[in-house]
């Protein structure tokens, strides 16, 4: 079996993604002095090599990469080696142009940037296959190798094609997900605008039409294209398991809600050995540091709560957003310490050496442009003792308060055509919901819909317009079994094939809610509602209201005008020992706390109002122990209550008492007993 860990790797994994093809060969004996220097234990390497390890069909030069293997394992730094079928090199282009992907508008992409692969072309298959092959006999036992890195992030930029191979492709994926054509039809209400198909020949992708594409066959065709990137994944990390046995197979997710939006990473988590993610800070006016809390708690529950591995992140500013700040003096280490406390097992970035040309040169790295007489640099140095001094964590698991659902395929449905509103946006109900979690201090699981969820006394469900039978039988026998479910407007209307279920809204939720909704009524952009209660407090609401029809739930908000005035606009349900409750509008930042208090207090949760906003308090434990990590976002010095006493690992100092977290800073208390 494979392990779960990289190879040889006895500390945090701290380190970067290596280019040194992109440097003389003289630069790489000071790059391994500096990694030294910085207390590197990990690289990842030859990810975009294609074009170097294959110069031309057939035809192989590994002779760089012998020499950079050799020479990073006599420096003590593990490797993360890549395949490179990222990049298939322009003679592949050249020979094959119909690997390039075609747009839903029948626009073909051309060789010159990064990811531009139809996945279902045999030709690229083949070739990936050859060149994985290749280096997995040459490298599969080398001292140096810790793992090994398959691709590079799947689904971005380029996720589904629409050419002719892949319509082929879909047809055969659809013969094996219904087995006839009658089934397709069932499953896709083809009856509507008479679109039956008699034979899955006649089938093509969605591509332009002029209306509204058949949704159902819309998200099959979602599925379809995730499950074809992972058909390729597999095959590649197949052959490195039979050639390389025992090390093991990655690929570099992007979990955050902000950065992909076409990989199902629930089935993706099941296929690597060790879960990894790249993370990058979105600047849009939000708390960037809420997002990447979230994001790393993504990633956590896609790896099953087992510890991850940061594979990616920035030192400073990137590149490819209009505006590229750099990070605060401190920053980097706050960002890197906050996902190693929600469970990842070292801090990596993008990339070690700053590039002097391509689409990244702007990119910051671990050796920026000005050298080691910066203040990245010395920040990235004082990191990496950091990192080390926690390598005593490493395997433990953090611990977490409440879950929160989300499932890809709802989120491909809900942002097809023709819904009831553009404005209601599953992603930024997920991020509100999550921070208003995150502001009462609760650590969050994510969890899949159909999860078994009885360890959590709270469950949120901010965004499911796709909803199964069975998991709104989970959800059901959870609350009668005790829990207390949250749950926000427009979930639970339609199936895995996106029709609506059967009766009123909101299908399989009926039950455990206790109520039906007649009707949706969405907002004008820029139109307000109120919603009140019976002491006559008020709130303010948007973008969504609902006709809701209470059937055994009771009324604890009702609006106060608008079309819907006098309707209940949040309820709560008893049913069996537990309790559930419906808001049917978008709640502003005051209103989400306010519910998710009453909810808390349902689930008995204990509060944490000593807690200063935006001081994060995480807990992870194992064999070695029990750690709290206290990270300090704010510019004021700050005070965490410690239950018992411990030592702090980054001082070595002991802790008692309130734990004082100075302004920016991160503390690690091993707790004592």
């Amino acid at each position: 079996m494979p392990e779960t860990t990289p190879r040889g790797l006895t500390r945090l994994a701290f380190g970067g993604d290596y280019n040194p093809e992109q440097w003389p060969e003289s630069v790489w004996q000071e790059d391994v002095r500096l990694m030294r220097e910085a207390g590197v234990t990990m690289v990842s390497v030859g990810i975009f090599s294609w074009a170097l390890l294959e110069p031309s069909p057939g035809r192989h030069d590994f002779g760089w990469l012998d020499r950079l293997m050799d020479l990073l394992h006599e420096h003590g730094v593990r490797v993360d080696l890549g395949t490179p079928t990222v990049v298939p090199p322009a003679w592949f282009y050249r020979a094959h142009p119909d690997a390039l992907p075609v747009t839903r508008e029948g626009v073909r992409y051309e060789f010159g940037s990064r990811a531009a692969i139809c996945h279902s072309n045999a030709d690229y298959r083949s070739a990936a296959a050859a060149v994985t092959t290749k280096l997995a006999e040459r490298y599969g036992d080398h001292p140096a190798l810790a793992m090994w890195h398959v691709h590079n992030e799947y689904g971005v930029p380029v996720s589904a094609c629409y050419c002719d191979s892949c319509a082929a492709h879909f047809r055969r994926w659809l013969a094996t997900t219904y087995g006839t054509v009658d089934a397709v039809n069932e499953a896709w209400g083809t009856a509507f605008w008479g679109q039956r198909y008699v034979d899955l020949d006649q089938i093509n992708p969605p591509r332009l039409t002029p209306a509204a594409v058949n949704p159902s066959q819309a998200l099959d065709y979602k599925r379809f294209a995730d499950a074809t990137m992972r058909e390729n994944f597999v095959t590649e990390r197949d052959i490195l398991h039979r050639l390389s046995p025992g090390v093991p197979v990655t690929t570099n997710f992007m979990t955050a809600l902000s950065q992909c939006d076409s990989v199902d990473y629930w089935v993706w988590g099941r296929e690597v050995d060790i879960v990894t993610n790249d993370h990058y800070l979105i600047t849009d006016g939000r708390r960037t540091h809420v997002n990447l809390a979230m994001a790393a708690d993504l990633t956590r529950s896609v790896a099953g709560g087992a510890p991850w591995l940061l594979l990616e992140h920035s030192t400073s500013g990137v590149n490819w957003q209009p505006r590229n700040p750099a990070k605060a003096p401190g920053q980097m280490a706050r960002n890197s310490l906050t996902h190693v406390a929600r469970g990842s097992d070292g801090a990596m970035f993008f990339q070690w050496r700053q590039s002097r040309r391509g689409a990244e040169k702007f990119h910051s790295a671990m050796v920026p442009h000005g050298g080691t007489d910066t203040r990245v640099w010395r920040e990235v140095v004082e990191l990496g003792a950091a990192v080390d001094a926690l390598s005593e964590i490493r395997g433990t698991r953090t611990e977490a308060d409440v879950a929160v659902l989300w499932d890809w395929h709802s989120w491909w449905a809900q942002n097809l055509e023709w819904r009831p509103s553009i404005d209601h946006d599953a992603r930024e109900r997920a991020d509100a919901f999550y921070e208003a979690l995150y502001d009462r201090h609760l650590t969050v699981d994510f969890a899949h819909p159909e999860a078994d969820l009885s360890r959590y006394p709270l469950v949120v469900v901010p965004a499911l317009y796709l909803m199964t039978e069975a998991a709104g039988n989970n959800l059901t026998a959870y609350v009668e079994n005790g829990g207390t479910l949250v749950v926000s407007y427009f979930s639970g209307i339609v199936d895995e094939h996106d029709a609506v279920h059967e009766g009123a809204y909101p299908g399989p939720l009926r039950d455990v809610l206790g109520l039906t909704v007649e009707e949706f009524s969405p907002l004008l952009p820029g139109e307000r509602v109120s919603v009140t209660g019976p002491d006559g407090s008020e709130l303010g609401a948007d973008v969504w209201t609902e006709f809701v029809v209470p059937r055994g739930a009771e009324p604890v908000l009702s609006y106060a005008d608008g079309l819907t005035a006098g309707r209940p606009a949040v309820t709560r349900h008893r049913l069996g020992e537990g309790t559930a409750w419906y808001v049917s509008t978008r709640l502003g930042a005051d209103g989400l706390d306010a519910l998710l208090g009453w909810a808390v207090e349902d689930a008995r949760l204990a509060p944490r109002a000593d807690l200063p906003r935006d001081v994060e308090v995480v807990r992870r434990t194992g064999e070695s122990g029990t750690y709290l990590f206290a990270v300090n976002h704010t510019g004021s010095d700050a005070k965490v209550p410690l239950e018992v006493p411990g030592t702090e690992l980054l001082t070595g100092e002991r802790a008692a008492g309130p734990l004082a977290v100075p302004a920016g800073a991160v503390r690690v208390v091993r707790l004592d007993g």
